[in-house]
């Protein structure tokens, strides 16, 4: 059995005709509202805050159909959300932010956070992801803690 090699542009052609790609979204304001359909007539169904990740699932004019770390759909104006940043969100029930990326460095004073606290992701180190919050208080959070997109 040959090996085959893919070339740059099969790639890129296959992408192309791939049919409402998922893609990561952050929301970038301080509160956004989630509805259950693509429109302010739409019931609310659940207010956000800044760097919740969302991934997109599929789109409306202006709205953007996403999942959230439960699974659940929701629908977003496009304008509150962005694909510029990484943001993460905690998935367990609680979680230690700490001050640097490992169990043998302290807690932040911010710890523990609870499930749905959102951060912006700055970087990361193995199996720590350093995070920032919308006050800009800084701090690492284990991976495995975490919901990203």
């Amino acid at each position: 059995m040959t090996k085959k090699t893919v070339t740059p542009l099969a790639l890129l052609c296959a992408a192309l005709l791939l049919p409402g790609t998922a893609s990561a979204l952050c929301v970038k304001v301080p509160e956004a509202n989630l509805r259950q359909g693509p429109g302010i007539q739409h019931e609310k169904s659940w207010e956000v805050f800044q760097y919740m990740p969302f991934k997109k699932i599929g789109q409306q004019d202006k709205w953007y159909q996403v999942e959230d770390v439960d699974g659940d759909s929701h629908w977003i104006y496009s304008r509150l959300v962005t694909d510029a940043v990484q943001c993460a969100v905690v998935n367990v029930d609680k979680a230690n932010v700490r001050k640097g990326p490992g169990t043998n460095f302290a807690k932040s004073p911010l710890s523990p956070v609870s499930k749905y606290y959102s951060f912006k992701i700055i970087e990361t180190k193995g199996e720590w992801v350093k995070v920032r919050d919308e006050v800009f208080n800084d701090g690492w959070v284990a991976k495995s803690l975490l919901w990203t997109q």
